[in-house]
C-alpha cells in the first residue's frame, strides 16, 4: 500500500468551504464565470458558441483535440527568446494541473531518486514524489528575498542521483515571480548534470503586478530546451475550474510518449464538452477579453488588500504579490505569530471569512507559523466584506 501525507490544504478546504454563510476568501481561482459569462466575453457574438450539441459524446482524442493542444502550444509560445516553437505533438491533455502532476511524478519518479522542490508550495509537489519511494530536499523561499529562488542554493542541494528539479511560477501561496534570468540559470544548472525541471506553471500568464521595467517570465518549455515540463490548468488564470482540463508540455518526445503510455491505465480522455469549453475559452476570440477582466480584477482586488495591509502593519505583514491569485500574509499579536490555524478556525465561526492557515496547510514542523493564505482574485464585493469583517476582528482581537 501507498502512503501518503494527508493532503492538508484541499482536506482544509473540503472541511470548511461549505459553511452555511462562508465568505470563501480561500479560494484561489479567478472568479470564475459561467457559459453565459463566457459568451459574453466573446468577441464576436455570431461566431459558434463553446458547444457543438451535435457532436457524438464518444470517447475524445486520447491525447485532447488538435485544437486544444495548438491552443494551449500557442499560449505556451509566447514571449519565447527561441524561434524553436512548441508543437501540438509536445502537449498532452490531462484532467486539471493536479492530474498532469501526478503523471509526472508517477512516469519519472521511484525508489532511490532524489527531488528538490521549491518551498513552500502546493503540497502535491513534494509529498507525491516522496510517496513513491524518492527523497526529496526542499529548496527554501525567504521571506528577505521575496520568495525569489536562490540558484547559489542548488549546488548544496543536488546530488548525484537528483532526477528532477520542480519549480511553481508564480508560485503558491505567495504569489511570487521567478524572473526569466533565474530560470535561465536554473536550466544551465539542471542541463549538464541530465535534471529534468517541472515548472508548474498553473497560475501563468497572470502576471499582473509584476515591478515596472521587468517583462512577464516565458513559460520554462519556451526556453528551447529539451528536459524542461510545464503543466498548467485552465482553473486559476482562465476562471474555469469546474471544467478540469490541464496540460503536460514537454520538448521531450521520450517522455510524451512515456506520459502516454502510462496514463492508458488512469484516464481514457478528457471529457469532449471540457475540450470544447477549453477550446472556446482559449481561441483569439475570447482569451484576450478573458485575460484581460481578470489581470484588471487582480490588480484591483490586490490594491484593496495593500491598502488593507497598510492599515494593520502593526499586526500584518507580507511580500506583496507580483502574480497569481492568493496573498501569504503573516499576523501577530503582540509581537509574536500568531497561531494561525486557532486564528482562522476563530474567525471563521464569529465571522463567518474563510482563509487558509499556513502552518497547517503549507508548513513542515514550526514552518510558516502566523501565516494565512488568502486567494484575492475573487468577485471583489466578496474581498471587500471579507476585509472589512476581518478587519473588525483584527481591532478587536489582535489590535
Amino acid at each position: 500500500m501507498v502512503k501518503i501525507a494527508p493532503f492538508e490544504v484541499e482536506q482544509w478546504m473540503d472541511r470548511f468551504e461549505n459553511t452555511p454563510g462562508v465568505l470563501n476568501i480561500a479560494e484561489t481561482c479567478s472568479a470564475s464565470v459561467s457559459i453565459d459569462e463566457l459568451v459574453e466575453l466573446c468577441a464576436d457574438r455570431t461566431a459558434p458558441g463553446p458547444l457543438a450539441l451535435s457532436t457524438k459524446l464518444t470517447y475524445g482524442h486520447i491525447r485532447g483535440s488538435t485544437k486544444l493542444r495548438q491552443q494551449i502550444a500557442t499560449l505556451l509560445n509566447k514571449n519565447s527568446p527561441t524561434a524553436d516553437s512548441l508543437q501540438v505533438e509536445n502537449i498532452v491533455i490531462t484532467q486539471g494541473a493536479i492530474a498532469a502532476n501526478f503523471l509526472l511524478f508517477f512516469t519519472l519518479i521511484g525508489p532511490g531518486d532524489h527531488v528538490i522542490c521549491v518551498y513552500p508550495a502546493y503540497q502535491q509537489l513534494y509529498a507525491v514524489p516522496e510517496s513513491l519511494g524518492a527523497e526529496v530536499s526542499l529548496w527554501r523561499l525567504q521571506y528577505e528575498s521575496g520568495y525569489v529562488p536562490n540558484v547559489k542554493e542548488l549546488q548544496g542541494l543536488v546530488r548525484s542521483n537528483t532526477k528532477l528539479i520542480v519549480i511553481n511560477n508564480p508560485n503558491n501561496p505567495t504569489s511570487s515571480t521567478i524572473p526569466v534570468s533565474v530560470l535561465h540559470e536554473i536550466v544551465a544548472f539542471a542541463e549538464p548534470r541530465g535534471i529534468t525541471i517541472l515548472s508548474d506553471e498553473v497560475y501563468s500568464p497572470l502576471y499582473h503586478s509584476l515591478p515596472n521595467g521587468q517583462p512577464p517570465p516565458p513559460s520554462i518549455v519556451a526556453l528551447g530546451r529539451g528536459k524542461t515540463v510545464s503543466t498548467g490548468s485552465m482553473s486559476k488564470a482562465f476562471s474555469l475550474a469546474g471544467i478540469r482540463i490541464g496540460w503536460i508540455a514537454t520538448r521531450d518526445r521520450d517522455l510524451i510518449e512515456a506520459v502516454v503510455a502510462a496514463r492508458d491505465y488512469n484516464a481514457i480522455s478528457v471529457s469532449q464538452l471540457d475540450d470544447q469549453v477549453a477550446t472556446y475559452a482559449l481561441s483569439n476570440l475570447v482569451l484576450p477579453s478573458l485575460l484581460e477582466r481578470n489581470m484588471l480584477l487582480a490588480q484591483k482586488n490586490l490594491a484593496l488588500l495593500g491598502a488593507f495591509v497598510e492599515k494593520f502593519s502593526s499586526v500584518c505583514s507580507w511580500v506583496k504579490p507580483t502574480a497569481g491569485t492568493t496573498a501569504f500574509i503573516l499576523f501577530k499579536k503582540k509581537g509574536e505569530p500568531v497561531d494561525d490555524e486557532d486564528f482562522a478556525i476563530n474567525l471563521l465561526k464569529k465571522t463567518s471569512v474563510l482563509f487558509t492557515a499556513a502552518h497547517r496547510c503549507f508548513g513542515l514542523g514550526k514552518d510558516f507559523r502566523g501565516f494565512v493564505r488568502i486567494g484575492y482574485v475573487c468577485h471583489t464585493e466578496v474581498l471587500q466584506e471579507g476585509l472589512n469583517r476581518l478587519g473588525g476582528y483584527l481591532e478587536k482581537y489582535l489590535l
